[in-house]
């Protein structure tokens, strides 16, 4: 993830960053140059803060379709020579979904772009993966040539081109190739030299054998993380130790809890947590807040303290909450996850300490914000307001979307409005549901949703809960 720069809540362009669907409706209502510059500026500089799970690529393509832009800023874009020295899928990958939205809406001059990109575009996986679902089969069986070009006919060659097969998102271009008499000879060898690989390598698996001892799986799980540092190996271990341990090795995974290396402290961790040991709390606590405790200790203490389901967990927790630490804020995110109805107090202090300390955009917002809104904390209408105008995050948003709708009895009136036309798909679902359609635009948008061959189904089927089944019609 990263950080982009992101525009005042209050400007158009910062409203069309952040997804938001008063962007829609205010860039309509702008001046067409205005609109179409901020909406550019989107395409070509992703705005998202994660932008592998963030989404953007629809909402930007129906504003394209609205304003009816041309694409020749995209374009300079896709084939500026950029292109050739920055290979990072976040710079072109945005633009290219964009273009794929507006192919299924039958944009041929978008059809165009994504054939000429997937040809000669350093991000040409993306392109083709685009044109997979929107393509002929003779528009795909045309790129052929271009695509298997990239790589040589040599053995170093064949085996980047089965990577790239394996690694596709969409495999239609590849079976297709694989038909074809011109090509599909070396594509099907490529393809049957990479299942024999995989096969090879499963046969010589390097893991936890029958007959490990605890030792043997702590012991497997250290020298995993020796040779490959930030791997998950102590959760894999774990798992592994709840198949060898017994009653009598539990002296020694305490030990391992207290003071073994990091791997193999992490892993003990982990088990006793899940086991519900009595003694795992105060090992959490020491490695968290002890000194000297790695940041890999104690990231693993907390994930085994989030993991915990019992009443010894919850009870503790309410005692960490108070603490201005991660540890309290692990202890706050359980009481709103899974707390009663009491720890509102606790949740709600946890929510305006962390909008304080980071802003409208910290991660630990986001339990939070649901637990608002499961608990039904109705004074957190106000932050919970704020988080939803400030976030640069879309899913945040639409978190703090639905626990307005349980707190705050103007969303319906309000947010759930412009919520029909934001660019997560979850939240466009919750405005159907509660929209007020006193609101012309309502009626209008709900219809022009349940029309919309790229809408998605969860919200086309909320959309006919409102309007009756034929809505299209009404």
């Amino acid at each position: 993830m990263f950080d982009p720069d992101i525009a005042p809540s209050g400007t158009l362009l910062g409203l069309l960053q952040r997804g938001r669907g008063d962007g829609t409706l205010h860039a309509l209502a702008a001046p067409r140059a205005e609109a179409l510059a901020a909406l550019h500026h989107c395409v070509l500089h992703d705005p998202r803060r994660d932008w592998q799970v963030e989404n953007r690529s629809l909402y930007y393509a129906r504003l394209c379709l609205d304003l009816d832009a041309d694409l020749d800023e995209i374009e300079q874009h896709l084939f500026h020579p950029d292109d050739l020295v920055n290979t990072d899928e976040e710079r072109t990958g945005l633009a290219l979904a964009v273009l794929g939205h507006l192919a299924a809406y039958d944009r041929l001059d978008a059809l165009r772009l994504l054939r000429r990109y997937a040809a000669a575009g350093s991000n040409w996986e993306w392109a083709l993966d685009e044109l997979a679902l929107r393509d002929d089969d003779a528009g795909l069986r045309a790129l052929a040539p271009a695509v298997l070009g990239r790589f040589p006919e040599t053995p170093d060659g064949d085996a980047e081109l089965a990577d790239a097969a394996r690694g596709a998102f969409e495999p239609r271009p590849w079976r297709l190739w694989a038909d074809d008499p011109a090509h599909g000879p070396r594509v099907r060898a490529v393809q049957e030299q990479g299942a024999f690989d995989r096969w090879q390598r499963q046969l010589r698996p390097s893991g936890p054998r029958p007959g490990w001892s605890v030792h043997d799986v702590l012991a497997w799980a250290q020298q995993e993380h020796d040779l490959r540092p930030g791997s998950r190996r102590p959760d894999a271990a774990a798992r592994c130790l709840a198949a060898v341990a017994g009653p009598e090795d539990r002296p020694e995974l305490l030990a391992a809890a207290a003071s073994a290396p990091d791997a193999a402290r992490a892993t003990a961790l982990r088990y006793l947590a899940d086991t519900g040991d009595p003694e795992v709390l105060d090992l959490i606590e020491a490695a968290v807040t002890e000194p000297d405790a790695s940041e890999a200790v104690s990231r693993a203490a907390l994930g085994a303290f989030e993991r915990m389901r019992s009443i010894a967990a919850l009870d503790r927790a309410r005692i960490w909450a108070h603490r201005p630490d991660v540890l309290g804020a692990a202890a706050a995110a359980m009481l709103a996850a899974r707390g009663g109805q009491y720890d509102a107090g606790l949740v709600l202090a946890a929510l305006r300490r962390t909008v304080r300390a980071e802003g409208p955009h910290g991660q630990a917002l986001w339990t939070l914000v649901d637990g608002a809104g499961r608990l039904a904390i109705t004074c957190a209408a106000p932050v919970l307001r704020h988080i939803y105008r400030e976030t640069a995050s879309s899913h945040l948003r639409g978190r703090a979307a639905r626990a307005l709708a349980a707190t705050d009895p103007t969303f319906a009136a309000g947010f759930a409005v412009e919520c029909l036309w934001d660019c997560e798909e979850t939240t466009r679902e919750l405005a159907a549901h509660h929209a007020a359609t006193g609101d012309a635009r309502v009626v209008e948008q709900l219809r022009r949703l349940a029309a919309d061959p790229a809408e998605e189904a969860e919200v086309q089927t909320a959309v006919r809960s409102r309007i009756g089944p034929d809505a299209a019609g009404v």
